[in-house]
């Protein structure tokens, strides 16, 4: 098997499972169109996340890494009437565009995008006495994710559901010899997870799409 037919049955989950969607072609439209980088997560992917996050029962959802907004749709149709979803993104260029896409998607009214560095994002949520997120989506820059994965711990309780996308690497996640600083940080962030005792983890390969990939799911504990 290979990548072509990893995308051909992805195709076919959707075309089954995942009708077709105005906002969500919109978004990837308008995010195409701004220049984005094309890394979005797939729709089934994407439809994944919501039903992770709506049969959590979340009410409020943190998201690290907007990009242009598209996943952050996803998510945010998990939300009852009263949810919130705040997501953090480095390039105000990515905002804008998040921004217009969340807009036009219906979802303005309870998504809040905060932009600059990850980190001192979520040490400003710690600061201004967040409350605890129900569940917490890390889609960013894979040298960050060990810090991030701390900071999200402050801002989590126990059944606070962790998603950390892209954590296979191609499979290269596994050499402690590569010198790719992605994969150093996936591969510490995975250490440091292992070594937490208030949380309760797994990991998943995935193929499709995207390629070959794969995610953690992190269950806070205590």
């Amino acid at each position: 098997m290979d990548n072509q037919q990893w995308t051909h049955v992805d195709d076919y989950f959707v075309s089954l499972l995942v009708p077709p969607d105005t906002a969500l072609d919109e978004a990837l439209a308008g995010s195409t169109a701004a220049g984005l980088p094309e890394i979005n997560v797939a729709p089934n992917q994407g439809k994944l996340l919501e039903l992770l996050a709506k049969g959590h029962g979340s009410q409020r959802i943190l998201e690290i890494g907007t990009l242009g907004g598209y996943s952050t749709i996803w998510l945010a149709r998990s939300l009852p009437a009263n949810g919130e979803l705040i997501s953090l993104e480095l390039e105000e260029q990515h905002a804008a565009v998040a921004r217009e896409n969340i807009e036009r998607a219906g979802h303005s009214a309870h998504v809040t995008v905060r932009v600059g560095p990850a980190a001192a994002s979520l040490a400003e949520l710690i600061a201004e006495g967040t409350k605890p997120f129900d569940f917490i989506f890390i889609d960013a820059d894979k040298e960050g994710y060990p810090e991030y994965f701390t900071l999200c711990l402050q801002l989590s309780r126990p059944g606070t559901m962790i998603v950390a996308d892209n954590v296979v690497r191609g499979g290269e996640v596994s050499s402690a010899e590569s010198s790719d600083p992605r994969v150093k940080g996936v591969r510490t962030f995975l250490e440091r997870v292992g070594a937490e005792e208030r949380v309760d983890a797994t990991a998943v390969q995935t193929v499709g799409s995207k390629g070959y990939d794969g995610f953690a799911l992190i269950l806070v504990t205590s």
